[in-house]
Formats: C-alpha cells, structure tokens, sequence
C-alpha cells in the first residue's frame, strides 16, 4: 500500500524538488510507507530518496535533504495516511454503546488503533493488530503501548469482550514486554465479574511482565441510562469499592517492597464512592495514569494549593466567578474556594454541581457534562457575572459540547461569559483571580 500526496507546502524541501499534489509516496530509502508510523521511523534521516508515482502510473525517484526543522513539506489526506481502525470488540461495559440515538456520527465511531496509542496516549486491546503489526512495533520500538487488559484470564477476556481472539491477544503483552516495550495497562472494573479472586489474577499476570510494565490503572465502569438490551451490570457500592482498593493497595505495596515503586494504582473515582480520602502525593510517584483519572484530584489540589501560597496580591477588579464542575468533583472545588476566600476575604465564588440529566445521575464526570445540562441547571443562578467551566466538557474539535452546544450557545443562554480552564490547579487559580 502506497500514501497519497494531498499537498506540498510552498518553498519546502520537496517543493523545490518538484514533488507535486497527486503523486503517491511508494517508500522512503527502499522502505515501503503504508502510513504516519512508516513515514515517522523512515524519514529521520537527512538524506531521503522518495519512490514516487505519478497518477497516470509512472515512477521516478527523487532525492530530498530535509530543512533545519527537519520536514519534508508532504501533507497527506489524513494524520494517519490511510483509515483509522475500528474496534472489532463488543466489550459489556462499552460507554460507546450506551450513548443515546440521535447524535452525531463521530461520536458513534469505536476506535482501536496502535498507532493512536502510541501518538496520542489513546487506549486499545491488542485484539485487531495483524502479525505485520506486532512486529513493526517491536522493530521501530515504538513506546510506550497503552493496553485496555481488563483482565489476564484469557477465557474472561473472551466473555466481556464478546471476541473469540480477546484472550489469545494477551500472548502479545509477552512479546512486546520481552521486546522491551513500556506498557501501560488499564482494567475498567465491574463488579462480580473482573473483580474480586480475578482482579488479584490479573495483577498477579501483570506483575510478569515487568519491568517493561509502566503502571496499571482501575477504573471503575460507567454506566449510562441508556443500556436497554445490554447486559446487566451494577454500579460500584462503599464497600465494593474499599475491596477493590484494598486488593490494589496490596498490590501495590508489594511492587513498592519489590521492585521501588507501586506500579498498580486505582482512580480517584473508587475513592470517591468508597468515602476515603485520598492517598497523599508521595503515593501517586510520577502520576503515570493521570490522563486515567488516577492522582488527577491530588495533582490539582497540589497545583492549586502551592500556586495560591505564592499569590501575595489580590486582583484590583475583586473576585467575583461561578464554577460549573460534575457532582464528582464539588467537593474538590468547594475546598478551592474555601481557600481563596481565607486569602482574599470578600471573594465571590459559587461552585456549581451540574447533575447528568443526559447520561443518567450515576455519571458524576466533568467530561460527560453537556451544553444542554448545564443551561437548564444554571438559567436564573447568580454566576457572579463569569462562568468557568473545565476543558474536558468540551470535544478535543473545537468549542462543541458532547450534545452539540456550543460555548456561544451558552453564553447567550445564561448571559455571561464563559472561560475554559485546562485541567490544572495553578491555571484554574490565574482564571479565578483574572478575569
């Protein structure tokens, strides 16, 4: 398979080599380019002969010397170069399948694509990588590899999974560990099924896989209203959720003894619905799951608290802001606001819990917050003439909430600005004191 040249930046070094839009990139050095990965690992040289082909099907070959920035100018129809992989899975516990009828297309689309691990972080199950695949992995040594495990019994694996190779792909945890890939693991929980006796299996299974294994993460499911006709699962309780951490903390206590760090983590989310509080910072070392919802809580906290010790000056303007956050996480911003009101006395800040009416009530998440639930909860409260809302509400594609809404439809709507804030404490502080 060959790349098509969708544009060729002006002045670039493959511009003024003649490399013309509509021309097919066949390889680079002799190595054949099937997409972003091949094109990455093969054109790190400076020096680069480019197999092309012509649209009406005649090669040539030219030699490119890269920039000082090290681009070649070549822009392709997607970042991928070729059509991003869909998963093969129909795993119980999918959010996708619980999402309502009636949105847009995208937000339907199951990805299960390596090479997103890789570029972007994003999770995938091993369950549609060809034998060509595994070994490029190895060969380029790309990492680290983020693996959605859920668990290390095989047959298990098969049942949530609903595909016959979920637990014949594990063996590919082996092989990229032995290769020296880093991994990151997660197992979304549900209770009475992967957790319990199986939860303390996969850890053991995991831990055979160090030192190539990077952490591992517990996430509990989430389950939405919408789950007609999908199988029964239960949400997590008080005491299911202790046992979860207490298998977890054992776990981890035992890597840390071993092997100098902890390696298995739970998200804050078990936290929460097991009322503990939080482990202290030492405990989440270099918070390798973050993006997972592990240590995010503490890590804000931390952020905020250290910036607000060296805020010595209020703003000239006084503080006057409304937050809108997922019930999940009032508490943390209620402490927030507590604390700036104990610096600046007189400071106007009301945090508001925005209840999942779209989802159902048992999502508690910032990111699952929509445009539409946010309106209707917050028309007619005093937002202090501001509003903040955390970046995860919106699509990583622009300002659209996940219902569509825009940011302007909700300014117009509740007749104040609204500022997004990225999920950091010292950044939250600075929108807080100026507006």
């Amino acid at each position: 398979m060959a790349v098509l040249i969708q544009s060729v930046a002006k002045k670039s070094p493959a511009d003024k080599k003649g490399v013309r839009p509509g021309e097919t990139l066949v390889s680079i050095n002799g190595h054949e380019i099937n997409d972003v990965l091949d094109y990455q690992f093969y054109a790190q040289e400076k020096k680069l002969v480019l197999a092309l082909l012509s649209p009406q099907g005649r090669g040539r070959a030219v030699t490119v010397r890269k920039d000082a920035m090290g681009d070649l100018g070549l822009e392709f129809e997607t970042y991928l170069m070729d059509s991003q992989r869909r998963c093969k899975n129909k795993c119980v516990f999918c959010f996708i399948d619980q999402m309502p009828p009636g949105m847009r297309e995208t937000l339907y689309f199951k990805d299960d694509d390596a090479r997103l691990s890789f570029l972007f972080g994003n999770y995938v199950t091993l369950t549609n990588l060809s034998e060509r695949d595994v070994a490029r992995i190895i060969e380029m040594h790309i990492s680290p590899v983020n693996v959605s495990v859920h668990t290390m019994n095989p047959a298990l694996r098969v049942e949530m999974m609903k595909n016959p190779h979920a637990g014949e792909s594990l063996q590919i945890l082996y092989r990229l560990a032995e290769a020296g890939i880093a991994l990151n693991t997660q197992l979304v929980l549900c209770p009475g099924i992967n957790d319990g006796p199986e939860l303390e299996h996969s850890l053991t299974a995991l831990e055979d896989l160090l030192p190539a294994l990077q952490s591992v993460a517990t996430v509990p499911v989430g389950l939405t209203k919408y789950r007609e006709h999908l199988p029964l699962l239960r949400e997590y309780t008080k005491e299911t959720a202790r046992q979860v951490i207490d298998i977890v903390d054992g776990f981890g206590d035992r890597c840390l003894a071993r092997y100098g760090r902890r390696v298995a983590f739970c998200a804050d989310e078990f936290y929460l619905k097991a009322e503990l509080p939080l482990p202290d910072e030492a405990y989440y070392e270099d918070y390798p799951q973050i993006e997972n919802g592990v240590g995010m809580w503490k890590s804000m906290e931390t952020e905020f608290c250290d910036a607000l010790d060296v805020c010595d000056l209020p703003p000239e303007t006084g503080i006057s802001v409304g937050m809108a956050t997922g019930m999940a996480a009032k508490p943390l911003l209620e402490s927030f606001a507590r604390a700036v009101r104990d610096r600046f006395p007189g400071a106007k800040i009301a945090v508001h819990a925005i209840r999942n009416d779209f989802f159902g009530h048992s999502i508690t998440v910032a990111g699952l917050v929509t445009g539409r639930d946010l309106i209707a909860q917050l028309k007619g409260k005093d937002l202090h003439g501001r509003l903040l809302i955390p970046s995860v509400m919106l699509r990583s594609e622009g300002d659209c909430f996940l219902d569509d809404v825009t940011l302007h439809d909700v300014e117009a709507a509740l007749g104040v600005p609204v500022s997004v804030c990225e999920n950091n404490g010292s950044s939250l502080l600075e929108k807080i004191l100026h507006p």
